[in-house]
């Protein structure tokens, strides 16, 4: 029987974080591996992403796509995992999940690319400057154990992510709260299962050729 909580994703993507996600719910789901240049550019996963991007779910029909937006969701539809803020969570839980999705995201991105904000353009991106998005992150993650408090939440699965990888491939810097901060994080059993997943289909699939 087909599982209600369908994933679509390559593993060498940002489907990392989904299924990090979904493996903190507990949940049981059918993966779906797409190929950048064929099956995620067509039917019928279009019809799930007209973006042809992943990661994307399928739960109980309905479609969800972006990362922060899936790690959200899945805290909301799987209550029991315990992933979703309390009330007095809330407010760091919102604030912290979608400023690394939105100027954390943008700054690294436009970064990596050789954009640099002039004075005038500083104005109006909506991040800044890098460094300025940088050091409002290491604020966020030094204030608690975890962004929303002392309790991990969906918003460190995100966040989590985007300190992990900068750390790895050198868009983050190495700072000790950020090292500090995702070493909590990736000695989670939900982590260390979903990077093996991933880590053996890339592995699979370099074997290939």
């Amino acid at each position: 029987m087909a599982a209600s909580l369908i994933f679509y994703t390559n593993p060498m993507s940002r489907g990392q974080i989904a299924r990090w996600a979904i493996e903190e719910t507990g949940a049981a789901y059918d993966t779906v591996l797409l190929d950048y240049t064929s099956t995620m550019k067509q039917e019928p996963f279009l019809s799930v992403n007209p973006m042809g991007k992943v990661p994307a779910i399928v739960h109980d029909g309905r479609v969800v796509t972006e990362c922060a937006a899936i790690c959200a969701y899945l805290a909301e539809a799987f209550p029991d995992a315990g992933l979703a803020p309390t009330a007095s969570e809330r407010a760091d839980y919102y604030r912290w999940l979608f400023f690394a999705a939105g100027p954390v995201e943008q700054a690294i991105t436009n970064r990596s690319m050789g954009f640099m904000p002039t004075a005038q353009q500083f104005r109006m991106a909506g991040y800044g400057s890098y460094d300025m998005a940088i050091d409002v992150l290491e604020k966020a993650v030094s204030a608690h154990p975890y962004v929303a408090g002392d309790r991990f939440t969906a918003a460190d699965v995100y966040v989590g992510s985007q300190v992990g990888w900068g750390l790895q491939f050198g868009t983050v810097p190495k700072r000790a709260a950020f090292e500090e901060y995702f070493a909590r994080l990736s000695s989670r059993p939900a982590y260390i299962r979903a990077k093996a997943i991933d880590n053996d289909l890339i592995a699979a699939a370099q074997a290939a050729g």
